[in-house]
């Protein structure tokens, strides 16, 4: 049977390197464009400069989204149906910054939900859990400003995530050595979240 060359169309546009760019105009979503919004619950020691710090979270991710499965056997068969919402933990990377500033706290953070000298600590969640953002930026504006030039200020949010919720469950070690040259500290922080939110690109509305 000969292919049906029409097949290969979707609507009115053929799959070709033409519509393939098409899809990929402003060059696509990139890893590396994003911004991890901070916000620590009962500690001030940014001198409200939190904003300078977001660029020391190194690595993060955009959250997954998962359902659990409801296996039902029938008659030598399993039906899955749809069970209930799991919300994995958040892993960030971190840089760490000459003064500590960052990890300190983080490390405060922690200790405010349960003391490291006896065990005590808040007992109402609402007191240290904080919502985060994370933040999938564009490539640089292109619009020109007054003077007739790029406008590259500010990069253009592509998609964002709200974070409920949040707190830190592990602040990890950091390794020292003699043999280690030409590195910058970084640490990993897990964070438990209880859901989160995804908005649009003018920072509004929740889509999901």
């Amino acid at each position: 049977m000969p292919l049906d060359q029409n097949s290969f169309q979707i609507g009115n546009n053929k799959r070709t390197i033409n519509s393939f760019k098409d899809r990929l105009q402003f060059g696509g979503a990139r890893p590396n464009l994003f911004e991890v919004k901070m916000v620590f619950p009962n500690v001030d020691i940014f001198d409200g400069r939190e904003e300078e710090y977001r660029m020391m979270v190194k690595g993060a991710q955009l959250p997954a989204s998962n359902i659990a499965e409801v296996v039902v056997p029938f008659r030598g068969r399993q039906l899955k149906v749809a069970g209930d919402r799991r919300f994995d933990p958040w892993t960030l990377t971190v840089l760490n910054d000459a003064d500590f500033k960052l990890r300190e706290a983080f490390e405060r953070w922690a200790n405010y939900i349960i003391k490291v000298s006896d065990g005590s600590g808040t007992i109402n969640p609402s007191d240290y859990f904080a919502e985060w953002e994370v933040y999938q930026l564009g490539r640089a504006n292109t619009d020109l400003n007054v003077t007739g030039e790029k406008n590259t200020a500010n990069l253009p949010i592509l998609r964002g995530y709200k974070m409920w919720g949040c707190w830190p469950s592990v602040v990890s070690g950091m390794e020292l050595s003699y043999d280690t040259q030409d590195t910058i500290e970084e640490f990993q922080i897990t964070m438990q979240v209880q859901y989160w939110e995804a908005f649009d690109k003018d920072n509004s509305d929740s889509v999901v």
